[in-house]
C-alpha cells in the first residue's frame, strides 16, 4: 500500500487525476483545493460544473478547516455512523471554487481507514471523490466495470483492491439552515 500512496501523492501534487478505491466505490480524484485539477475531472466525466463533487477528508479536524464549526449534533452523527456518511455543508471555505455547488454547499465525507485515509492524512489536504463513470452512466461497483475510456483518461490507476465489489455508495445527509438533518440518500 505504501508505494500506491507515494505514487498517488506525486500525482496529486502535480495537479493530475487518479483512479482509486475509496471507502465506498471506485473514485476519480484530485486535490480538492486545485481548481485546474478539478476542471480535469469535470472534463473527464463530461459533467456540468453546476453539479458539485464529493470531497474526502481524514478527520474532524480537517473537516473543520473547510466548513468551520460543527454542531454537537453533527459531531455525534459523524462519530456514531457505522457506514460511510457524506454530509452536505453550507458555505465551505478554502476549496477550489469549482467543487462548490451553486447554492454554496459542498458534500464532504470523513474516511476512517484504509488507503484513502492514509493518502489524505499524508497529503494533508482534502481530495475529490466522484464515481468512476461518465455523467449519466451507472456507477461501477467493481474495478472491472470501469469503462476503458475512464481508465485511459486518468493519470494514475491505484493497483489496490481491484478484486473487491462495493455494496453501494455512501449515505448522504444535508444540514438544513435550521440545523436539522435531511436524508438525501440512504
Amino acid at each position: 500500500m505504501n508505494s500506491a500512496v507515494n505514487e498517488s501523492l506525486s500525482i496529486l501534487k502535480k495537479s493530475k487525476v487518479l483512479l482509486y478505491p475509496t471507502d465506498t466505490v471506485w473514485g476519480i480524484g484530485c486535490d480538492a483545493t486545485d481548481e485546474k485539477a478539478v476542471q480535469k475531472i469535470y472534463q473527464l466525466k463530461n459533467r456540468e460544473e453546476s453539479k458539485s463533487l464529493i470531497i474526502l477528508v481524514d478527520s474532524i479536524e480537517m473537516l473543520q478547516k473547510y466548513v468551520g464549526s460543527i454542531s454537537a449534533k453533527i459531531l455525534r452523527i459523524l462519530e456514531e455512523s457505522k457506514k460511510p456518511t457524506t454530509l452536505i455543508y453550507n458555505n465551505p471555505k478554502g476549496l477550489a471554487k469549482n467543487t462548490i455547488a451553486s447554492d454554496q454547499t459542498i458534500a464532504i465525507r470523513i474516511v476512517k481507514s484504509g488507503f484513502c485515509h492514509e493518502l489524505i492524512r499524508r497529503f494533508d489536504k482534502p481530495i475529490v471523490s466522484t464515481s468512476a463513470n461518465t455523467s449519466g452512466k451507472p456507477t461501477p461497483k467493481s474495478f472491472s466495470e470501469i469503462s476503458p475510456a475512464i481508465l485511459e483518461s486518468v493519470d494514475y490507476v491505484v493497483a489496490l483492491h481491484q478484486n473487491q465489489t462495493a455494496e453501494k455508495p455512501s449515505t448522504i445527509l444535508r444540514i438544513t439552515e435550521a440545523g436539522d438533518i435531511a436524508i438525501l440518500r440512504e
